[in-house]
């Protein structure tokens, strides 16, 4: 038995113990102790004096066992919390390798392109063959960039101060339309923005604006990136009392609902998303800014008769 045992068991004995003891060695009181003068008093008090051992003794079970429900209880807390600790742990090392595996996946696909385009471009002679190397090796250098790029984001999201100054939501939206518009990628792409102004405006949000605005574009670049020309995109904003609620909806090919509960993970590329440009992190950035805002991120998705996916960001109000 441990040596930090004794002591408990010694406290939760010594209760019942002293009820023994004095159980043991206080005699009974006779109830006629005083002058039949004093009557009904003298008669109540003996019979109580009479029996305050047997008292003690029942007095000390009860505490005693009381003390063992709570030293079980006790002992019930500790494990359970020791066992959530024991799995928070173990997510937090299995999420660890996951990442690890991703990001080792992620550099090694373009680190392969661009050695590939470096043979090519010694071996090659054709001009047209050189300039699709190094066309390939541009390319593959980009996708690295990005992905250094927003992994730097990411960590500096838990070192920088969060920025509280008053974010015109209305604007905002309206900014990141336009600067995902001028990507030659999405050139000729419409987006729709609905921002309701009955019975109200938007109310100014207290935030950062750089990192909301980093989240707004991503959605929307998200949004872009996998719809085509004819597809619609939407950015609606609205306020539901609780609540500023953005939403970037499309009509795109929609996301499989097995993969819609692990797309905010860092690197998690869907099935949909493979062999499309990107670093598997905007997501996870998106989800973080709008962590540190208090707010929620959402998503639901269809990919039958009805196909495309909405995004749903709540910034409390």
């Amino acid at each position: 038995m441990s040596k930090r045992l004794w002591p408990i068991l010694l406290l939760i004995a010594a209760p019942v113990l002293l009820g023994a003891l004095a159980y043991s060695f206080i005699p009974p009181v006779p109830p006629f102790l005083f002058n039949v003068d004093l009557g009904i008093l003298a008669f109540v008090f003996g019979a109580t004096i009479r029996d305050i051992g047997l008292l003690l003794f029942i007095f000390g079970v009860i505490v005693s066992l009381l003390l063992v429900l709570v030293y079980v209880l006790n002992r019930q807390r500790e494990r359970q919390t020791h066992q959530l600790l024991e799995n928070a742990f173990r997510e937090a090392e299995q999420g660890r390798r996951r990442f690890l595996r991703r990001l080792d996946h992620e550099i090694k696909n373009p680190l392969t392109g661009l050695q590939a385009a470096l043979v090519n471009l010694r071996e090659t002679r054709s001009g047209e063959d050189r300039e699709r190397a190094a066309q390939n090796a541009d390319r593959a250098v980009q996708r690295l960039s990005r992905l250094l790029a927003d992994l730097r984001k990411l960590s500096e999201l838990e070192e920088r101060p969060l920025e509280r100054l008053p974010v015109d939501i209305s604007q905002l939206l309206q900014e990141m339309i336009d600067a995902a518009c001028s990507v030659p990628a999405h050139e000729g792409r419409q987006i729709n923005l609905t921002i309701t102004h009955v019975p109200w405006p938007l109310p100014v949000f207290t935030g950062d604006r750089d990192l909301l605005g980093l989240a707004v574009y991503n959605l929307i670049e998200n949004a872009l990136k996998f719809t085509s020309r004819n597809d619609t995109v939407e950015v609606r904003g609205f306020e539901d009392g609780r609540a500023i609620v953005i939403e970037v909806a499309d009509s795109g090919q929609g996301i499989p609902s097995e993969e819609l509960s692990k797309i905010f993970e860092e690197l998690y590329r869907g099935s949909n998303a493979r062999g499309a440009e990107g670093s598997g992190l905007g997501l996870a950035l998106v989800n973080r800014i709008v962590a540190l805002h208090g707010g929620q991120i959402s998503v639901r998705s269809s990919q039958g008769r009805t196909r495309g996916t909405v995004f749903t960001m709540r910034l409390p109000v």
